[in-house]
């Protein structure tokens, strides 16, 4: 036996994970699942995916142990398998934003035309937190929020925003967060208080990121 068969046996499981991570729709299942978890059905309606095509993405994920899943009653509720496949989805990130062209035009095009100024970073984040100069905003849906979230922050869904632009402070720095560096949820909350007169930026990462970190979360009700 070659003494390089061990090596490549490794390196085709590490290939099978990178065959398995080779899909759109298990990635965005992926990014749902940082949040919280959830059920294949919830699942399927916030991935726009059927339940039988979206269970056969989790499965995938499952086999290579990137998700786990229990059973409560008649339902299969999955999660991430651990904080390193957050780290791998954003290491997928930062290789493709250096390196694919056609990725770079969609963040330009969409992404930057929307957010010109320099996001926050988590670290810098959190000091404005400690200082009591900033108020942070959860964009995401209620039960997301509930599931885990930046310690103070409140939850504002972009569809509510309007309508609690009153209840904001315009004397204060606002940041805007959401599931992911690339969630539009941010993005347009952002624009939408630059445009009302707020001093608004937006967290350089999402929740996940911010958790995998070790920075400090917290579990509550929403806030409504």
């Amino acid at each position: 036996m070659s003494s390089e068969s061990p090596k490549r046996a490794i390196f085709d499981h590490f290939a099978a994970v990178a065959r398995t991570l080779g899909s759109g729709h298990r990635l965005e299942l992926i990014e749902l699942l940082a949040q919280s978890e959830r059920s294949v059905e919830a699942l399927a309606e916030l991935s726009g995916l059927s339940i039988a095509n979206a269970s056969q993405h989790l499965q995938q994920l499952r086999r290579m142990g990137l998700v786990s899943a229990r059973r409560e009653g008649k339902r299969v509720l999955y999660t991430l398998a651990d904080e390193d496949v957050v780290a791998l989805l954003g290491a997928l990130r930062r290789i493709a934003e250096r390196n694919v062209g056609t990725m770079e035009k969609v963040v330009a095009s969409y992404f930057r035309e929307r957010d010109g100024m320099e996001p926050v970073s988590g670290r810098e984040l959190l000091r404005r937190m400690r200082a009591g100069s900033v108020m942070v905003i959860d964009t995401r849906p209620p039960e997301e929020f509930a599931a885990g979230h930046l310690p103070g922050a409140i939850n504002v869904p972009l569809g509510e925003l309007k309508r609690r632009l009153r209840a904001l402070p315009r004397d204060q720095e606002i940041v805007a967060y959401c599931r992911g560096p690339y969630c539009v949820l941010s993005y347009e909350t952002v624009a939408v208080l630059r445009k009302r007169g707020f001093k608004a930026s937006r967290l350089e990462d999402g929740y996940p990121e911010w958790k995998a970190a070790g920075l400090p979360v917290e579990r509550s009700s929403a806030s409504r």
